[in-house]
Formats: structure tokens, C-alpha cells, sequence
């Protein structure tokens, strides 16, 4: 696939849109001193070459009375199988995001559910019938992941982060939040009058609504989805076994992430490992420069370490479902 070539004002607005995708043009344009007709003409162009996939809003599932549980497995080298189990997964309305990678697994999924009862009905359910196919599976709970604004456009080392999980609280929500909810979840550039005429709402409601969605945590951020390939970017997890850990050496960890032009996410899990980051990098040759680098600086901390490629990542069904009923 061939990279799309970006100037620096390319980079600066997709840096901006990252960090509040509903800033308005107007702002936007004195920030990268363009006009406001330059910038919206620029942001159709990174739509059109497929940079920008989609404005999405970052839904907590945790703010709304759900759990996340994790899945990784290997699986036998069977490829039509393998091809069968994948199509099942993506149609799987149980499953938040699906990731397939190469390295220490296959495949990882999260799943949402209201308790852990209901997680061991579902996951028994999803993987019953591939016992021939899955060689090994490791499951485990999302604690709280740091989801931090995209970097590397500018090499910005001023990362302001937003928090997935955490406490399970379940928010009530009535219907109008929900048909908010469902729309921003995939479009949430959307101007405020095209909302409130969707939902049949007025303007002023609907501004009210967003900011207790916000103010409750429901909605964490206002961001852009992009194509890593169209960057000339891969996708790594890195899975990290912890030696020990005191507070203070996790807050150096925070911030190491925090200020890496490279970070991602950092997730902390209930599994055989501690965390997992990830990064978009030009090559595995960076990554593995910046994994050597973590040890280098955390060696008291860090045991050992394994890394998978995301091949291929979606948001599943299971996002929707979640704004069907509360």
C-alpha cells in the first residue's frame, strides 16, 4: 500500500483533530495558520485518501456497568480453519475490538459483559467448537488502559492521555443518551444542529447531554481513526512481565509513556503479565530500538517482554450493542 506523502500543516491538523476531532475550523485554522476554508479543504483531501478512516468518540464501557475481559490465543496452522474462526469472531455481537497479529499470539479479542458469570457462558460458548484449532489461550481482565493522543505526527513529546476501565459504575442512561452515544460513536465531528435534528432534540439539549456524558466519563475523548499503512506506520504490543514494581516506579513508567512520540496505549491486565503497550513505529527495527531502550531504563522493573504485529484491528459489535439498552 502505497504511503501518503504529508506536510508538516497535513501533520499539524491531524495532530489537533486527534487531541478534540470536534474543534471547530475556525480554531483549528489559527492554529496552523491557514485559512478556515485551506483547513477544511485539507481535511476532505486526508478523508479522500483514506489518512483519516473515521471521527470517532471514545466510549467507556466501564462508565456504562460493563467489564472487559480479554482473550489471546495461538492457533494450529490450519489457514482455511483459521479463516473460518476469524469470520466467526468478527460477527461475534459478544466482542468489543478483534485484533489478528503474528508473534506470541494469534489473535486477541475483549469482551464485554455485565458480570463474570455471564464472561465464562460467553467465552465457553465463542470458543467451543475450536478446540481442534485453538493450541493454547490465555485469559484475562482489563484493569484500566491510558489511551494517549497520536504523537507522531509532529513528534510531540507532550502526551495528554484519557482512561479506559477503572471502577465499574453503572451509569443510568436513557434513550436520548444513547441515540447520542450511538451516532458520535462513529461520526463525532458532527456539527450540533445535524445531531439534535437526528435525534429529534434541540441544540441546547443536546450540548447539556454531551457535557454530563462527559462529566460522568461515558465519553473520554473526541478523536480520529487513521490508517497506519497510509502513514507508513505497523502497529506493535508489546507484553511485559514484571520483576517488581513500588508506585514510584510506575510513575515513571506513566510518564515514560506519556512523553514517547510513539506511544499508544498502556494497559494494565489481571493476566500472566502485568501491562501491555503499544506503538505505531516506521519498522520493527524502531520498535525493537524502543523496547531496548524500556529495559535499559527499567531493568529492576522489566523481566521480560513479548511482542506481537497487529495485522489487522476492528471495533466489533459488541460497541453497538453496548448503546442498544443500558
Amino acid at each position: 500500500m502505497n504511503k501518503v506523502k504529508l506536510d508538516l500543516t497535513d501533520k499539524k491538523i491531524l495532530s489537533e483533530l486527534d487531541k478534540n476531532c470536534r474543534i471547530p475550523n475556525s480554531i483549528l485554522a489559527k492554529k496552523v495558520h491557514k485559512s478556515r476554508e485551506a483547513v477544511k479543504y485539507r481535511i476532505q483531501q486526508l478523508q479522500k485518501k483514506g489518512v483519516i478512516e473515521k471521527f470517532i468518540t471514545s466510549i467507556n464501557p466501564n462508565k456504562l456497568g460493563y467489564y472487559m475481559f480479554k482473550g489471546y490465543l495461538k492457533l494450529e496452522n490450519i489457514p482455511k480453519e483459521r479463516e473460518k474462526f476469524f469470520d466467526e469472531l468478527k460477527h461475534n455481537k459478544d466482542i468489543y475490538w478483534l485484533g489478528i497479529s503474528d508473534g506470541a499470539f494469534d489473535c486477541v479479542f475483549a469482551i464485554l459483559s455485565k458480570s463474570i458469570t455471564e464472561y465464562f457462558e460467553k467465552i465457553n460458548s465463542l470458543l467451543s467448537g475450536w478446540e481442534h484449532l485453538v493450541v493454547s489461550k490465555v485469559l484475562g481482565t482489563m484493569v484500566d488502559t491510558r489511551q494517549y493522543n497520536k504523537k507522531f505526527f509532529t513528534n510531540d513529546k507532550n502526551g495528554k492521555h484519557v482512561i479506559f476501565g477503572g471502577d465499574v459504575v453503572d451509569n443510568k442512561v436513557d434513550e436520548l443518551d444513547l441515540k447520542i452515544l450511538t451516532i458520535l460513536a462513529n461520526d463525532a465531528r458532527i456539527p450540533l444542529t445535524e445531531l439534535a435534528r437526528k435525534v429529534d432534540s434541540t441544540v441546547e439539549i443536546i450540548r447539556r447531554r454531551m457535557k454530563r456524558l462527559e462529566e460522568k466519563e461515558i465519553i473520554l475523548s473526541y478523536r480520529i481513526a487513521v490508517d497506519f499503512n497510509k502513514l507508513g506506520l505497523e502497529f506493535f504490543k508489546a507484553i511485559i512481565y514484571f520483576r517488581t514494581m513500588s508506585e514510584q516506579d510506575e510513575r515513571a513508567l506513566f510518564e515514560w509513556m506519556r512523553t514517547h512520540p510513539n506511544s499508544l496505549y498502556y494497559i494494565r491486565s489481571l493476566a500472566p503479565w502485568e501491562v501491555e503497550f503499544e506503538f505505531a513505529v516506521e519498522s520493527y527495527q524502531q520498535f525493537n530500538s524502543i523496547i531496548n531502550d524500556l529495559r535499559k531504563r527499567f531493568p529492576h522493573v522489566i523481566r521480560n517482554y513479548e511482542h506481537l504485529i497487529m495485522i489487522y484491528e476492528t471495533w466489533m459489535p459488541a460497541y453497538k450493542e453496548m448503546l442498544k439498552s443500558n
